[in-house]
């Protein structure tokens, strides 16, 4: 691709709306469009007809094999390939592909997590195209975006509830303009721009490192002499062998339609970072899941490993995914922008007042629809926001909004009482201020930043709460609004009302400042959820139920399955991690210290045997202390053991989880501590891993 200019190959293995006016009648092109823009039904002989376009056109690049490409509740994307051949009666075969199998396919759903959802014997699931986002060609499959859903029909996936919070919010966000007098807006669209971070290490030394092999995690590890200190990665020149990895990696994106945009270096060594352009939401979610799947190919053809955990190495930045929320209409008005008159600044100020509300009333929703056990170890970190939510707005909105609540007036670029669309509202900048990289949910220009997303994390779940809450929060307010008998008035008193009912969420300061948590839980009443154990039980509280429910994003039964799979995800991940450290403990770190002491006690021995009166107290010191370091490995060793296998007797997933946290993380981390001391004084040969020096900064 060196010699083509990115505009001839971008999108090229994308079957996207170039394609579909080239190869499709204008009456199927018209009609799928419609189905695309509006949601109406595709009839099947249109389907039959799209299907025919899409195949000849995968054929013509390649492609061999379609498959339904899906989110299940693995975190992960799934994917069963079938061949386009079908038997000819001469005995040779021929491409084909139906209308009905684009629209329908039914995957083995067996093994995929249901949390309950489906009976062992219920083993079918279907999915459904998904044509608001394009289908393309990875390798010689066509893939085909879609949702999935058990037998009975309950949605299996993280596309279809996020597919059904962007059609609430929309719904909402559509009464809210009508009474603003548009009338035109078909729409309502959320737009992300998912900021992805990543860590790659040398392929050589992944593949001596059990525990990140089994974890993508060092279970264990010294800290280097040098590590973050000076901030000398950050921005810094790229390495040739990382900027290689940069350009290959941009190019297969770009074939796929991907608009990756900025690539730097992150703060950490050897840490990375890729920001694409924003898109909608839906299709910026099939997106991400495609980079980080793209990136680990790429990375591996150049002898790499891509590590997507949140903290892949104790003691230097992890790595996180930063949404960029905004929401706008189908003409491209940006709802979260403030206008150039005093209607357009109301408006904006609602939606800004909308979105306030949702993030305090569901502050525990964001905060479970992050919860990971790799994320647990970030948020919090001095690198990325507490598992506090707080809103960060800057000092002359949170002024604005500040004269709003008082009735006072604004010292901004002209005083005048606010009474919204009556008195005139004053212009005030987009950025006046920096941003603020403490905030869980900072107002950045003419979006939000919501930054505690984990890097391996699917963006599809924050973003279906994100979208639910808002849509919650204009639901409200258009119920009250569609009956006032003086719009103006109402409104003023409504976005008042909102300000003094959710002020406690608003925090322009420090939030990596210990002050901070102490103010925001025991003055501001605020929720600190600081681990998936913690959180993820209140997906099922009664408020978030209800909301969640009577929007119609989940049924009660999809809530109930999502608590408890990611629950076993959490308890399973920590299990898998403490068995690796039992396992790396008593097999190479124990045998490699109890190698280096004998050889350090013969030494000593044959010195004494030439010099008798020789104290060796070096000999001696290292031993003793090698010694205790051993004994105290064993004991915490066998200590796990028991923490995990007391985790068979719990009643539910519930009481598993609560041990996890409380009984096998701990013990996890007093079992790492001798063992990164005792790295840090037997010799380099010994140790049986790449040191974190080695990880670090091993990559050319």
């Amino acid at each position: 691709m060196s010699n083509l200019a990115v505009s001839d190959y971008f999108g090229s293995m994308v079957f996207d709306d170039r394609v579909m006016r080239a190869k499709l009648s204008a009456d199927v092109y018209e009609s799928l469009r419609k189905t695309i823009d509006e949601g109406s039904v595709l009839d099947i002989s249109v389907a039959n007809a799209v299907a025919q376009a899409m195949k000849d056109w995968a054929v013509d690049h390649g492609a061999t094999h379609f498959t339904h490409w899906f989110q299940p509740l693995t975190g992960i994307t799934a994917e069963k390939h079938d061949s386009f051949i079908s038997p000819s009666p001469n005995g040779s075969v021929i491409m084909e592909f139906s209308g009905k199998e684009l629209i329908k396919g039914e995957p083995d759903a067996s093994s995929f997590p249901s949390g309950g959802l489906r009976a062992t014997f219920e083993a079918r699931g279907y999915t459904a195209w998904d044509p608001t986002s394009y289908a393309f060609i990875k390798g010689k499959t066509l893939c085909i975006p879609t949702a999935f859903c058990s037998y009975g029909g309950h949605a299996l996936d993280k596309k279809t509830p996020l597919l059904r919070s962007m059609e609430v919010l929309s719904k909402q966000a559509l009464r809210i303009l009508r009474l603003f007098g548009n009338d035109t807006a078909k729409r309502v669209v959320s737009s992300v721009g998912p900021e992805q971070e990543y860590f790659l290490v040398t392929r050589e030394m992944y593949d001596k490192r059990p525990d990140l092999r089994f974890t993508g995690r060092t279970l264990f590890g010294a800290k280097p002499p040098k590590g973050q200190e000076l901030d000398d990665h950050y921005f810094g020149v790229i390495k040739p062998g990382v900027a290689a990895f940069m350009e290959d990696l941009n190019n297969e994106l770009w074939k796929l339609g991907i608009l990756a945009k900025t690539e730097h270096n992150e703060v950490a060594p050897a840490q990375h970072e890729l920001a694409p352009i924003y898109t909608t939401t839906n299709i910026a979610t099939d997106h991400n899941q495609l980079t980080m799947e793209i990136m680990q190919k790429v990375a591996a053809r150049h002898g790499l490993v891509c590590l997507l955990h949140e903290k892949p190495f104790a003691g230097v930045n992890g790595s996180g995914k930063h949404n960029n929320w905004s929401i706008a209409t189908d003409s491209g008005q940006n709802l979260l922008s403030p206008g150039a008159t005093p209607y357009e600044n109301a408006q904006f100020l609602l939606f800004l007042c909308a979105v306030i509300k949702a993030v305090d009333d569901y502050q525990d929703l964001l905060r479970l629809s992050v919860a990971t056990a790799g994320n647990d170890h970030r948020l919090g970190a001095n690198e990325a926001p507490p598992a506090v939510i707080s809103m960060f707005l800057g000092d002359e909105l949170s002024a604005v909004l500040e004269a709003i609540d008082s009735d006072t007036p604004y010292e901004g670029t002209k005083k005048t009482k606010m009474k919204l669309g009556v008195d005139v509202l004053p212009r005030f900048n987009r950025d006046t201020t920096d941003r603020n990289r403490t905030s869980p949910f900072a107002f950045t220009g003419n979006k939000f930043e919501f930054r505690m997303l984990g890097s391996s994390n699917s963006i599809a779940c924050a973003n279906i709460m994100l979208n639910s809450a808002v849509a919650e929060s204009l639901r409200i307010y258009a119920d009250r609004l569609e009956k006032a008998d003086d719009f103006e008035t109402a409104l003023h008193e409504m976005i008042k009302k909102t300000l003094k009912d959710h002020e406690r969420i608003i925090f322009n300061g420090n939030g990596y400042d210990d002050a901070w948590i102490k103010e925001a839980t025991e003055e501001r009443g605020l929720t600190n959820y600081p681990t998936t154990a913690d959180c993820m039980p209140h997906l099922l509280d009664e408020k978030n139920v209800k909301m969640l429910t009577s929007l119609g994003v989940f049924t009660i039964d999809e809530l109930h399955s999502r608590r408890d799979i990611m629950l076993e995800n959490y308890t399973k991940s920590v299990l898998i991690e403490a068995n690796t450290m039992v396992s790396m403990a008593k097999r190479q770190i124990a045998p490699a210290i109890e190698a280096y002491a004998a050889d350090v006690a013969k030494s000593a021995a044959a010195k004494k045997a030439i010099v008798p009166e020789l104290a060796c107290r070096y000999e001696s010191g290292i031993i003793s202390k090698l010694s205790e370091l051993i004994d105290e490995i064993e004991a915490k060793t066998i200590e796990l053991e028991k923490a995990v296998n007391a985790t068979g007797g719990a009643k539910d997933i519930i009481e598993e989880s609560a041990m996890i946290r409380d009984t096998v993380l701990p013990v996890m981390s007093e079992l790492r501590a001798p063992c990164d001391k005792a790295e840090q004084l037997t010799a380099r040969s010994y140790w049986p891993y790449p040191t974190y020096a080695d990880l670090l900064f091993g990559v050319r």
